[in-house]
């Protein structure tokens, strides 16, 4: 007996993601009046979060031992979670090792998220000066792993799960061998 599909095949709507100049990820108005401002936040302060969050992605990433470009995907998703959610009401530690971690499977592959935790409690002990020791296994440790899986969550719902990310550094590396100039390695690392 031959199998009939009973209900009509509709055509694909989205069958492609397609960014360009004219179709940006953020518009003017989030760029100049964010949820953060929105919130009463100065945009000095704000600035100074969104930097901050990028260090603590690109140490642990470092850390890790990962890839530039898995942390490289991981600022650039901390960035646009913050264009949609305000500082004031999400931690930045938290949101950032969402990110890394949320890099880090799509860049890398399996990973556990303690090391991740890990890491992040290594650089806070490392900033305030503190003695090295590994996070116990206990409530606390169950709350923030908790704490972490659902800022991934709320990362992936808040970008529609939308986390392509194509990165400018191969394109400048492009275009600096056009215009011979990629024997210049001050220039060169200067685009990573």
């Amino acid at each position: 007996m031959e199998a009939t599909n009973l209900l009509p095949v509709a055509a694909k709507k989205f069958s492609n993601i397609i960014m360009t100049l004219d179709n940006i990820l953020i518009p003017v108005e989030k760029l100049n009046n964010s949820p953060s401002q929105q919130d009463g936040l100065d945009p000095e302060t704000e600035l100074d979060l969104r930097i901050l969050g990028c260090e603590l992605i690109q140490t642990s990433g470092i850390l890790l031992k990962l890839p530039q470009v898995a942390m490289g995907t991981g600022q650039v998703l901390f960035q646009r979670f913050y264009y949609s959610k305000s500082f004031v009401r999400c931690p930045v530690e938290i949101t950032a090792m969402a990110c890394i971690t949320l890099a880090w499977k799509m860049e890398v592959g399996q990973m556990e998220i303690r090391n991740v935790i890990n890491v992040f409690n290594h650089m806070k002990q490392f900033r305030n000066g503190e003695v090295f020791d590994p996070v116990i296994l206990d409530k606390n440790y169950v709350a923030l792993k908790n704490q972490v899986i659902r800022a991934e969550t709320r990362l992936l719902k808040e970008l529609g799960f939308c986390c392509h990310v194509k990165l400018p550094h191969k394109i400048s590396i492009m275009y600096l061998r056009f215009l011979l100039a990629d024997d210049n390695k001050k220039l060169v690392q200067s685009t990573w």
